[in-house]
């Protein structure tokens, strides 16, 4: 008996889902649900918030991508705020299966969602940004490879947010316009510097 309600247990928790509260916009307050996955960490309501206010609150208009794409909040919450359209990227299954049901139940219809390596849809895609919202797993040197890539991708004014376990600091290709860290976390709006 014992060991069926452990087994029992162990399957609920398997399957568990987590929810995250969009902050504001069209979908204020609606709840996006997302599995239980390795790395997979939505980016914190107060974080949120500050990226938004960075943004201008407003979206509309801007075409966005959400890379690595995990909850989907970011990507959700910029459509949210009347971005015109968001591509949210997620390779693994689980996340991106609850991306797609996150868009059936908000009826995103401008969202467009691919399961796809982050490298191999830069390298596919030509398509350019107006914000890329870039929260890659830690400890495995994403940002590394990323950022010499992700200015192709973004429009004259376009804005790279980034999540990293470490500061970025500005350098001869990008210019960090803003920064901040909450626990382990440090997060930064970036543009490409004119001259690159």
């Amino acid at each position: 008996m014992a060991a069926t309600l452990l087994n029992q247990s162990k399957q609920s928790t398997k399957h568990k889902q987590n929810k995250v509260r969009i902050g504001a916009g069209e979908w204020r307050s609606r709840l996006l649900q997302f599995p239980d996955a390795e790395g997979l960490r939505p980016t914190p309501d107060r974080v949120r918030q500050t990226v938004f206010n960075w943004l201008g609150q407003d979206l509309t208009g801007k075409v966005c991508l959400d890379l690595f794409a995990g909850t989907g909040v970011m990507g959700f919450e910029a459509l949210s705020r009347h971005a015109k359209l968001v591509v949210l990227v997620e390779l693994a299954k689980a996340p991106y299966q609850a991306l797609l049901q996150n868009q059936l139940t908000l009826q995103a219809t401008q969202a467009q969602i691919s399961q796809q390596d982050a490298l191999l849809f830069l390298a596919s895609n030509q398509q350019q940004f107006d914000v890329i919202f870039c929260d890659p797993p830690y400890q495995k040197q994403w940002m590394d490879k990323l950022l010499p890539l992700l200015g192709e991708h973004l429009t004259a004014e376009g804005l790279l947010y980034a999540e990293a376990e470490y500061a970025i600091q500005s350098n001869t290709q990008w210019q960090v316009l803003k920064h901040g860290k909450a626990g382990n976390v440090y997060y930064h709006l970036l543009k490409l510097n004119k001259s690159f």
